[in-house]
């Protein structure tokens, strides 16, 4: 990722405060098109409130800019190009599957209704069924039917599977990979489930009580965080080298290091690329560990 590369969004300084408390702690970001970018977090992380500044819900101290707008200023301007997905429970249960699709319809000029009915097809997803009477499953084919029928430069999905279990979580992701992603969108996913959506992520970012702890590639995870598995002689040697994380599974020592070259890596033990939920459990322990010596 260069800063040649055209931007999705961007933002410098951005910070927020309801009150005393600071959510937004003076983050940048830069995402550019054709990007699948994970946002994980813990609750209170400032997730919630970074979507809400991506998506004009709320003004920020600092510079935001997506597709070139303010997002608060120009927010009916840019949902024209903008789709968000909250949660499979925010569709209007009254409806039903037909009525939303006309709904749909009349608010979003780049809603294109035959499109999403195509997704259907072939489903248990009937037009003329309630929407309060599907499954839980059922309801996110609808409302993934929908999203994908928007012609959207940028979507952003909130825990769009929360609740669903695994079977359609995977069939969720994997219908909006293959049918809908391009180049020319971008995809912001924030989850709890980081393992299952990993091998999609293009980059991460990690945020932690309203700071954004690492943002990368994930191809590039690899290249600067290492987890090994010590060999119990070689402890005293691994542990000199600062590992980020440290931890016992099963008997064994297991550490996570940061910009520490693989061939001091590879006599330790069995050297890895951590997971992003390892990475994040390490990067997580380290800024508690610093808050607690500050």
């Amino acid at each position: 990722m260069t800063a040649e590369a055209p931007a999705i969004a961007t933002a410098r300084g951005l910070t927020k405060r309801y009150g005393q408390k600071t959510v937004l702690r003076d983050i940048d970001f830069h995402i550019p098109s054709g990007r699948i970018y994970g946002l994980v977090g813990h609750n209170g992380a400032g997730k919630t409130t970074t979507l809400n500044a991506l998506l004009g819900l709320t003004d920020c101290g600092g510079q935001i800019e997506v597709l070139g707008l303010d997002p608060f200023k120009n927010r009916s301007r840019l949902m024209n190009d903008v789709a968000f997905v909250s949660d499979v429970a925010s569709l209007p249960r009254f409806l039903k599957v037909r009525e939303l699709l006309d709904l749909v319809s009349d608010i979003h000029p780049k809603f294109d209704r035959n499109r999403a009915q195509s997704f259907l097809d072939g489903t248990d997803v009937l037009p003329g069924l309630k929407i309060k009477t599907l499954s839980k499953g059922m309801i996110a084919q609808l409302h993934l039917a929908v999203v994908m029928a928007i012609d959207a430069r940028l979507l952003v999905l909130d825990e769009p599977t929360l609740g669903l279990d695994i079977i359609y979580r995977k069939r969720f992701y994997k219908r909006l990979i293959e049918d809908y992603m391009t180049e020319h969108r971008t995809l912001l996913i924030t989850t709890h489930q980081v393992d299952e959506i990993e091998s999609l992520l293009t980059d991460v970012m990690f945020m932690r009580d309203g700071r954004i702890v690492l943002d990368a590639p994930t191809e590039q995870i690899g290249q600067i965080f290492a987890q090994v598995i010590v060999e119990k002689d070689k402890t005293e040697e691994a542990q000199a080298l600062m590992p980020i994380y440290s931890e016992s599974r099963f008997g064994q020592s297991v550490m996570v290091f940061e910009h520490i070259p693989s061939e001091k890596l590879v006599p330790l033990g069995e050297v890895s690329t951590p997971s992003l939920s390892d990475l994040f459990v390490a990067l997580m322990q380290r800024d508690e560990d610093a808050k607690g010596e500050s």
